[in-house]
């Protein structure tokens, strides 16, 4: 009797451990995931903190006369009278008057508030509507950087404020005034990279994604689906495939660095092909991206089940018509969803991009697939390694519009293995 509760003691007792181990794993489990959420979290924090500011810009609204006698213009149709004309003179003018206490022999400090393409935007609007010549028109332009750093960052040590102090009060005045104004950044969104922190955007990098991801697309999914297709269903098993299947493993796991190196050596060096441009850009991001195109539509492919298989060669199918009209619809499901892992991968990648060119000062948006151009993230890389402290809310914002990428693409591929699975 003795024993058998003493027995029963020592059951007790190793339970009470085991309970406590399990405890512990349990909690240093949540304590894993409530690490990386805070890291998640900080880091959002920071890029956000950083980058909701690139979404707006700094615009200065005044009444400009656009007095052809000042600007040296007769005729605006006059393509070579517009080339010539003065295009600085009426913003200037217009300044001073809305300047408080400004004259003209504070006409260089006024100016140092304008945005150093305005001239331009007026070239560009007289010449759509040059009705509007010796008229006075309200016109709203682009602020100098230095003005939309102080606006947007007064205060922030992190950003140097280089408006002298008259100059401080005068944006002070003129914001007070509703002359300078903060809005919505369309430039943003609508041009390409530029010198000039407040012109800057990512229109151009965006397009080069969407070329280079679309090559990238056309030639993975359907060379990485029919890989899969001969290695799972019609390959021997041999040596050769058993080292051709260690090969796509290990490529997996290869740093993507590589195969920028692979790419120059090959498609540039080798083939001459010409840098910067989408082309090479998706193939590099091709031999990154089949790896693992392939080993997650193996894996779809082997989750179809052998019953099938067996019940459509039962009924006379051939081997292309089992793998055909039944394997493959049924693994498409979770072919689609590592394709899209996949390209989400490689439209992060930055690494293989640089060592091709694409890290190139591209201002045009490219029209096409052998035209210069980058891509969003090294777009990312070269803002953040400007040293016009301007740049750093526009490099946030742009890993912002990179995320909602990134985040899309993998919602995404949760959806449709959602939508499309089958459980067997």
């Amino acid at each position: 009797m003795t024993d058998q509760r003493s027995q029963a003691e020592l059951v007790r007792q190793s339970l009470k451990r085991r309970y406590r181990k399990e405890r512990r794993f349990r909690a240093y489990g949540i304590l894993a995931i409530a690490i990386a959420l805070s890291a998640l979290v900080v880091l959002f924090v920071d890029i956000i903190g950083k980058g909701y500011t690139g979404f707006t810009k700094t615009t200065i609204t005044m009444e400009v006369e656009l007095d052809g006698e000042m600007m040296y213009l007769d005729d605006a149709t006059d393509k070579k009278q517009i080339k010539m004309a003065d295009f600085v003179e009426p913003l200037v003018q217009a300044m001073i008057k809305q300047v408080p206490g400004a004259t003209e022999e504070n006409r260089d400090a006024v100016r140092d508030l304008l945005n150093p393409y305005a001239s331009n935007e007026l070239r560009d609007m007289l010449e759509q509507n040059p009705e509007w010549l010796g008229t006075t028109q309200t016109l709203t332009v682009l602020a100098h950087t230095d003005v939309d750093v102080y606006v947007k960052h007064a205060g922030d040590d992190a950003y140097s404020i280089k408006l002298s102090d008259r100059q401080q009060r005068w944006v002070d005045q003129l914001v007070e005034n509703e002359v300078v104004q903060t809005s919505f950044n369309d430039v943003f969104f609508s041009s390409g990279d530029s010198r000039d922190p407040s012109r800057a955007g990512i229109l151009g990098a965006i397009v080069g994604s969407l070329l280079t991801m679309l090559v990238t697309l056309v030639l993975s999914f359907p060379i990485g689906v029919a890989a899969a297709i001969y290695l799972e269903e019609f390959a021997p098993q041999n040596r050769l495939t058993d080292f051709i299947e260690v090969n796509i493993n290990n490529l997996a796991a290869v740093p993507s660095i590589i195969f920028g190196l692979l790419g120059l050596a090959v498609f540039i060096n080798l083939f001459g092909m010409p840098r910067s441009v989408p082309v090479v850009g998706g193939l590099v991001l091709t031999l990154m991206t089949l790896p693992t195109i392939i080993i997650s539509s193996r894996a779809a492919i082997k989750s179809v089940p052998p019953s099938i298989r067996e019940a459509a060669e039962g009924i006379g199918a051939s081997k292309m018509q089992v793998v055909l009209h039944h394997v493959l619809p049924l693994a498409m499901p979770g072919m689609l969803t590592g394709s899209i892992i996949g390209m989400a991968q490689a439209l992060g990648e930055t690494a293989p991009l640089l060592l091709i060119g694409m890290v190139a000062f591209i201002v045009d948006v490219p029209d096409g697939f052998f035209d210069s151009a980058t891509v969003l993230p090294v777009q990312v890389f070269l803002w953040a390694g400007s040293p016009e402290l301007a740049f750093i809310e526009r490099a946030s914002a742009a890993i912002m519009v990179l995320l909602a990428f990134l985040v899309s693409m993998n919602a995404l591929a949760i959806w449709l293995r959602k939508r499309l699975e089958r459980r067997w």
